[in-house]
């Protein structure tokens, strides 16, 4: 396949990370900001007083009437201060792998690098969506980028470019990673700073290749593009850190990714609605397993999508016509397709199978549906042709973990 025009600039930089002897790595790191609970905030705020949770999700100080943003600013740099963090001295790629178990039983591992990757330009093609993202307030993310002036998590991005996997990993050089830390799920995150100069442009040069896709962080992209925009108007135009935006780049093969769907669930329906009337104008129903892992597997069987409900569980093959109206091949798009015919109904996402099924279980929702989740290839040809897949189509498994690194944004 051939590109034209520009092509992503990806760029080292000299990270904040933990000293380990002060802030044990385990102590410290923290899912991604939107999937904390205030439970989860809790308990990992209660690890460490450096655990990432408390700059990435943080809190007014009520005592001294500092506001939140404040608050995570003057927290980093009491951080590095009290040598809690340290600056790296000399620029770096950041080579990041995690290790896990997948569904099957089998050990997998996603290995890409951490670097500062150049926001594309408007209408430009160096750097492409594959998602259209749900309304979402940005002033909070830009609030804790204008305080802190630094990207605390990195936004994680697709590269097509092939031999980018291998050549992160020969970046490590088979060394022991200096930093590593499993996490409450069982994934080891490992990081390796690459200082080599010969690596680190071979490593730019391949993530330049191709376009990047974004997987996770569409919103802290428009963020970081908003904030750029803006410390530009207030310097003239002049070009600085604020020009990029750190990056988890990973090359876009099913080696490397693990990606699973997300589910819908339906509640807010008439007590009288019936469900199987509606869904039979868009689907062949048929009988599923009542366990929902089951389900789940009945579905790549069938060609079919789930319903888990409490007078049992279906099977839901599209019927020509949902197959044809889909903008898509996607079970998001098909399923898009049927809702639309539904009643007025509150419409939530969750992940995991057994969740959704508990859902329903509970009362929270009237009715779960599964979805298939997309490959590696419909997600770079929806992203090539310009089109975008619809929202919470995707789940990459596993996720990155704030804390590993952070980028000072200075300017």
């Amino acid at each position: 396949m051939c590109y034209a025009g520009e092509m992503p600039r990806i760029e080292p930089f000299a990270g904040l990370r933990y000293d380990a002897h002060a802030a044990p790595l385990a102590d410290v790191i923290a899912p991604p900001y939107d999937v904390v609970s205030a439970g989860d905030r809790a308990r990992l705020a209660s690890r460490s007083p450096f655990n990432s949770i408390l700059v990435e999700l943080p809190e007014a100080d009520e005592a001294s009437g500092t506001d939140r943003y404040a608050t995570a600013a003057a927290l980093l740099e009491k951080w590095e201060r009290d040598g809690a963090v340290r600056r790296d001295p000399s620029p770096s790629f950041y080579v990041y792998r995690m290790s896990f178990e997948s569904e099957d039983g089998s050990q997998r591992s996603t290995t890409g690098v951490i670097g500062a990757l150049a926001l594309d330009q408007v209408g430009g093609s160096e750097v492409l969506p594959h998602e259209r993202t749900m309304p979402k307030p940005k002033g909070d993310r830009l609030d804790l980028l204008r305080a802190c002036r630094a990207n605390l998590s990195p936004i994680w991005g697709l590269s097509l470019t092939e031999g980018l996997a291998n050549a992160c990993v020969a970046a490590t050089g088979s060394a022991p990673a200096p930093m590593s830390a499993a996490d409450e799920d069982g994934v080891v995150h490992e990081l390796w700073p690459v200082t080599d100069a010969a690596m680190i442009e071979t490593i730019a040069t391949l993530v330049a290749a191709t376009p990047v896709v974004i997987a996770d962080g569409h919103h802290r992209y428009e963020t970081a593009i908003f904030y750029r925009t803006e410390r530009q108007n207030a310097n003239g135009g002049a070009p600085g850190a604020y020009d990029l935006v750190m990056a988890l780049v990973v090359e876009l093969t099913a080696d490397e990714l693990v990606v699973q769907a997300i589910h819908r669930l339906v509640s807010g329906l008439p007590d009288d609605f019936d469900p199987t009337v509606w869904l039979a104008e868009s689907f062949e129903l048929l009988d599923g397993p009542a366990d929902p892992g089951e389900l789940q597997a009945a579905m790549a069987g069938a060609g079919a999508l789930g319903l888990v409900r409490p007078e049992g569980n279906l099977l839901l093959v599209p019927r020509p016509w949902v197959l044809e109206s889909a903008e898509a091949d996607l079970d998001s798009s098909r399923l898009d397709v049927a809702l639309a015919a539904l009643p007025a109904h509150e419409l939530a996402y969750q992940h995991g199978s057994g969740l959704a099924a508990e859902a329903v279980a509970s009362g929270r929702a009237q009715l779960a549906f599964l979805l298939r989740p997309a490959t590696v290839a419909q997600i770079a040809d929806t992203a090539h042709s310009g089109r975008r897949m619809p929202p919470k189509t995707t789940f990459f498994h596993p996720k990155p973990r704030t804390g590993m690194v952070f980028r000072p944004v200075p300017g």
